[in-house]
């Protein structure tokens, strides 16, 4: 199962600090709290002073004052967001899972490269922000370890069948030129009856943040309590009828762009943001033809390290099929005589796809047949060449796609049965 950060480029250093609890310390003495209970999760402290350090993050990370007024009113909501993340730290270390620190490593490129970073990039993102690369390096953990526990509740009937697909194809078909509304959301849970009222406050206080510029996708993903928070809250589009009738009511006749007032919905509030509209089946996609070639490094190049004889020789190569190169099949061969250490078509590209956005602008801009400069990574060097753009009407999607759709959606519904099913079975205490 992936999560894409794609959805925040320019913030990639604040969705992921769910779990850093205690990472920027209380050095303000307007957050010099004691050590006292926050809240006890199957035997498991959460401290007062875990709940400051993350309201003082959360002040950090959308442009709050650090006024110690304001920020005590998240802490009812900011304990919620502790004792969700405790349980799923306890479920994973009850199931005996072990992340990888290789897949630990690969989360970390893919944010980078999502974000149009160089490797190792992020860390120094975060070093610039005064932030542990523990702190990720912990949010990266629970997240991976969180699905492998998801994927050991459903089993091996997971996968789509062919019949499943088939019958989410029938079911697509017929919504062919609806409108179809993409939006992003943060959903505030209420838990009891009694915590109406700080939850109605959280959402006022997370609204007023919004209107004031904080990026929306930063704030989905540290304090919305579904599962989308970890697409910064993008749901992508949805059909209405998917929605609550009040949500949907509202959508419908917001100008994009716009955020919502908090909307009362089962269970909560839900703050919805309406990022465009589209008939579906009916939109058009920038659909490319290209080629490349890759030409691999002996050696990882790390950041700000001096290229090697090897790295330099490659580089030069690149320049030379830049400069003599000037049609695709010309591309082919020099991919070949490269030793096609990566396939020089992949395939029809989507250019709306296309991460991290600085190559989609590369792409789009790049004249037909002309060979890009040289393209450096950690692993070598790559010129890619445009051999054509079509505009093409979407329709249905795949079969793949289809497929992952269902298996997204399977894997949602199992992680909020199993976080009601934790609460249920868990002794939580919250001292007043």
């Amino acid at each position: 199962m992936k999560f894409s950060r794609a959805r925040f480029l320019s913030a990639v250093v604040t969705p992921v600090l769910a779990i850093g609890i205690g990472c920027l310390g209380g050095s303000d003495p307007a957050f010099a709290q004691s050590a006292s209970i926050a809240a006890v999760v199957n035997g498991q402290v959460i401290t007062n002073q875990d709940v400051a350090n993350r309201s003082r993050l959360f002040a950090l990370s959308t442009g709050l004052p650090p006024d110690p007024a304001l920020l005590a009113r998240l802490a009812p909501q900011i304990r919620s967001e502790l004792i969700d993340q405790t349980l799923q730290l306890q479920e994973i270390e009850k199931d005996h899972i072990a992340v990888p620190e290789a897949a630990i490593e690969a989360a970390v490129q893919n944010i980078e490269k999502s974000n149009g970073l160089p490797p190792g990039g992020l860390r120094a993102k975060l070093a610039a922000a005064g932030i542990n690369f523990s702190t990720l390096v912990n949010q990266l953990r629970i997240e991976i370890g969180w699905t492998q526990v998801l994927k050991k509740a459903l089993g091996q009937d997971v996968q789509p069948t062919p019949q499943d697909v088939a019958a989410e194809k029938r079911a697509l078909q017929s919504q062919i030129g609806k409108t179809q509304y993409h939006i992003a959301e943060i959903f505030i849970p209420i838990d009891k009856p009694a915590d109406a009222a700080s939850a109605a406050s959280f959402a006022q206080t997370v609204i007023k943040q919004l209107r004031a510029g904080a990026p929306f996708g930063i704030v989905a993903a540290q304090f919305s309590q579904s599962q989308s928070a970890l697409q910064g809250g993008d749901r992508g589009f949805v059909d209405p009828s998917t929605l609550d009738p009040a949500v949907a009511k509202i959508v419908t006749v917001m100008p994009t762009g716009a955020i919502s007032d908090p909307v009362r919905v089962a269970g909560g509030y839900s703050i919805v943001e309406l990022l465009g509209s589209r008939k579906f089946g009916e939109e058009q996609s920038t659909i490319l033809r290209i080629r490349q070639v890759f030409l691999p490094f002996t050696n990882k190049l790390a950041p700000n390290q001096q290229p090697d004889t090897q790295q330099l020789a490659q580089l030069a190569k690149a320049n030379s099929i830049r400069a003599s190169v000037h049609d695709c099949a010309g591309m082919t061969a020099a991919n070949q005589a490269a030793g096609n250490a990566r396939p020089d078509d992949p395939g029809p590209v989507n250019l709306a796809t296309v991460q991290p956005p600085q190559f989609q602008t590369l792409l789009n801009s790049l004249p037909l047949n002309q060979a890009s400069e040289p393209l450096v990574s950690g692993d070598g060097v790559a010129v890619v060449m445009v051999c054509s753009r079509a505009q093409q009407t979407s329709g249905l999607p795949s079969d793949d796609q289809i497929a992952e759709s269902l298996l997204h959606r399977r894997v949602n519904l199992e992680s909020q049965q199993l976080m009601d099913t934790l609460h249920r079975q868990a002794l939580i205490d919250t001292p007043t």
